[in-house]
């Protein structure tokens, strides 16, 4: 029941701005006929570029509502006891048609309403560590490690692994990836902040829940262009890569360190075998984390900075609380909870993420 009345919030959200704009578009065409607006050059300028910009989702409106009252009738016709057999069946086929060209008219009017940032079409690097509560927080870095992937391919974007620092069990201190693909940054930039997770650890002998937290921070990778490194600025190190419990020892020189001296930036990887593929990711992590540093310089109002997005990893700024017991997951900022964790952990984040779009 719950989960069924923030999906109603969120559509008459929508909804409500969707009319909003539908209507101001009318009250727009209205003064643009009146005498009185055309004897003013300056307004007229100005109302006719405004009607143009919200013309398509206005008319999109319209089409909907023709829509709603279509399915009302339909509805309307199903609910008469005496329907012939046949004609029930075709207008149940009709209605079952209707609500798939509805769903579609909405998705559509929530991309008008919340056009794409230019940055969301870029890669993204997202860094996940383990906060408060020990190597229970480590176990959930890994959960939220692989819940990410998934949804990155559910979505055809690819993920690589930069760095990780394992802890055991399948858990991280922390890990590195990059997401390429377009819209990459676009589907991941809400997820910066505190996640909380609330559980019974495997070993806790009185079934005590415990509640521990990861941290994740999302950057959108720096073009090449976008920033110049001097190579002479440069202090590259290689070493032998390492894997938990001494298990896939790479017993070559393949892992890579790169300081950026004026800065001092410094960043690893190791998940290749081959040392030039390490270095070129470390490069364009590298790359990311200058940029970052750059901004944070110039204009720190601006800059988005790993600390800026999730401050101390503290219980207290969590932005999602998952809750095991209750096969629960919320979502502090636009107060949604769904009871489908199970389903979430396995990358079905289309759910939370689009309600976080029409904020």
């Amino acid at each position: 029941m719950a989960e069924q009345d923030n999906t109603a919030t969120q559509e008459s959200g929508l909804l409500a701005k969707w009319e909003a704009v539908a209507n101001r578009f009318e009250t727009i065409s209205h003064q643009l006929a009146d005498p009185a607006v055309l004897s003013q050059p300056s307004r007229l300028v100005s109302l006719n570029k405004e009607r143009a910009e919200i013309e398509e989702p206005a008319r999109l409106f319209f089409s909907y509502r023709e829509l709603l009252e279509e399915i009302t009738g339909t509805e309307r016709m199903l609910q008469d006891v005496s329907l012939d057999p046949e004609l029930r069946s075709l207008a149940e086929e009709e209605l079952q048609s209707l609500r798939v060209r509805q769903e579609d008219l909405e998705r559509t009017a929530l991309d008008l309403m919340h056009p794409q940032d230019t940055g969301d079409t870029k890669n993204t690097f997202i860094e996940i560590r383990a906060g408060a509560g020990g190597h229970e927080a480590a176990l959930f870095a890994g959960d939220l490690f692989r819940m990410y992937v998934k949804f990155a391919e559910a979505k055809g974007l690819q993920a690589e692994l930069v760095d990780a620092h394992e802890a055991g069990l399948g858990g991280y201190k922390e890990v590195v990836f990059l997401v390429e693909g377009k819209g990459a940054f676009g589907f991941f930039k809400h997820e910066s902040g505190v996640h909380r997770v609330q559980r019974v650890p495997t070993t806790e002998a009185n079934g005590r829940i415990h509640t521990s937290t990861v941290t994740v921070a999302v950057m959108p990778e720096v073009e090449e262009v976008d920033v110049h490194i001097d190579p002479k600025d440069l202090r590259i190190d290689t070493f032998c890569s390492s894997g938990a419990g001494g298990q896939s020892v790479n017993t070559t020189y393949s892992a890579v360190r790169i300081t950026h001296i004026p800065t001092g930036v410094v960043v690893t990887c190791q998940d290749e075998r081959s040392q030039l593929k390490n270095r070129n990711k470390a490069m364009r992590t590298l790359r990311t984390r200058i940029v970052e540093a750059e901004q944070e310089k110039q204009d720190a109002s601006i800059a988005q900075s790993r600390r800026s997005q999730v401050g101390t990893g503290d219980r207290a700024e969590k932005i999602r609380t998952y809750n095991f017991p209750q096969n629960r997951v919320t979502d502090h900022r636009i107060g949604l909870t769904l009871h489908k964790l199970d389903r979430v952990l396995e990358g079905n984040l289309d759910e939370l993420i689009a309600a976080l779009k029409v904020q």
